[in-house]
């Protein structure tokens, strides 16, 4: 997802996250809630997400669900 520069910067600036907070806190559960968030919003990054991923974008979706719980 951060290898597209405009990828990128849409998802820093929608979510308000660093890089540098990508890279130490990535585990952290309110930083993986923002970055599933930042994809159940948008379907094309959601899709390419899932295929780099290897799985399916409903499992996106369905850990998004659960994190927001």
């Amino acid at each position: 997802m951060l290898q597209d520069d405009d990828r990128a910067q849409r998802l820093l600036s929608l979510t308000g996250l660093t890089p540098d907070i990508l890279r130490e806190r990535l585990t952290d559960r309110q930083v993986l809630g923002a970055v599933l968030e930042f994809l159940a919003n948008h379907e094309p990054d959601l899709v390419l997400a899932a295929d780099a991923l290897n799985v399916a974008p409903e499992k996106l979706i369905a850990a998004h669900r659960e994190l927001s719980a």
